[in-house]
């Protein structure tokens, strides 16, 4: 193929591109492909969940401006470009009931004017692979599920002249994905490979919560071998030092089990404008030899 492959990763908040799909990126951008990751709002009323780092004044002062540096230090390592949309973090509502949410945030946004950014980025940067979250936001946050909405919207009016005319040239992209490297057959054999070697698993609470909710399993119709590229994940997501505790759950399985036990990151293919033939091992599958 002659003409230039490109990736558009569409996130919530900076750490995201690193906890969902950063091998994957990595591996990409190894192959050159050129990779943009799109970060809806600045994070900035995430809590400071590293043990560490709690209680720090400056940090909790200054927390939008320390984590657009940690942003940047994540993209250095995984080699991607990143362009903020400019919305405000919603924050995660605790409680019974739910407060409200705050004034002016993501979430609270019109989710057609809203996608007028996230079309005006598609149409310059020409993706023609868009991955985001499924509709449940990969897991409840008003800001996943906002995103999810808006990048759906952005993917099909991208390529119409007639929506947005002021956002630029019309471009459509080819296919989008759902991020599901959370998923449970990953979960359960990483789960399984750890007690039969005599160690600790992380994720019996998981599982135990997974048989709680009432969720339909999704269909992974395509595993990305990104293997190699496991540690540059963990170095971008350890970046986010306010939100990675570098001696917490994440990193708890040895990376020579992850790599014989589960070397790849799972997505669900949502749209396609090509033909392709599942499962898959590459998200430009259909799109490289056209």
């Amino acid at each position: 193929m002659t003409e230039q492959l490109r990736l558009m990763a569409v996130h919530a908040h900076p750490d995201d591109e690193s906890s969902k799909g950063a091998a994957t990126m990595a591996k990409y951008v190894s192959e050159g492909v050129d990779v943009l990751v799109a970060t809806c709002t600045g994070g900035e009323r995430g809590s400071i969940l590293n043990p560490k780092l709690q209680g720090d004044p400056y940090i909790e002062e200054h927390i939008h401006e320390v984590r657009k540096k940690e942003m940047d230090e994540a993209r250095e390592i995984l080699g991607v470009k990143q362009e903020w949309l400019g919305f405000v973090d919603s924050g995660l509502p605790e409680g019974d009931p739910l407060p409200p949410l705050p004034e002016g945030c993501f979430a609270l946004e019109n989710v057609e004017v809203a996608a007028g950014r996230l079309v005006k980025l598609i149409r310059e940067f020409k993706p023609q692979v868009i991955t985001t979250y499924d509709e449940n936001g990969g897991y409840p946050h008003p800001d996943h599920i906002m995103t999810h909405k808006i990048t759906m919207v952005a993917f099909e009016a991208a390529g119409d002249p007639e929506k947005y005319p002021e956002a630029g040239e019309p471009w459509q992209p080819q296919k989008l994905y759902y991020n599901q490297g959370f998923n449970k057959p990953r979960t359960i054999a990483l789960h399984e490979a750890l007690l039969e070697r005599g160690m600790e698993s992380p994720y019996g609470e998981w599982l135990e919560r997974w048989k709680q909710f009432e969720r339909r399993e999704r269909t992974l119709t395509t595993y990305i071998p990104c293997a190699d590229f496991f540690e540059i994940r963990d170095k971008a997501l350890i970046a986010h030092a306010t939100q990675i505790d570098p001696d917490g759950g994440w990193f708890r399985v040895p990376m020579d089990v992850q790599r014989e036990v589960w070397p790849t990151e799972e997505y669900e293919l949502a749209k396609s404008l090509v033909d392709t033939s599942l499962p898959e091992d590459d998200l430009f599958a259909g799109i490289r030899n056209n």
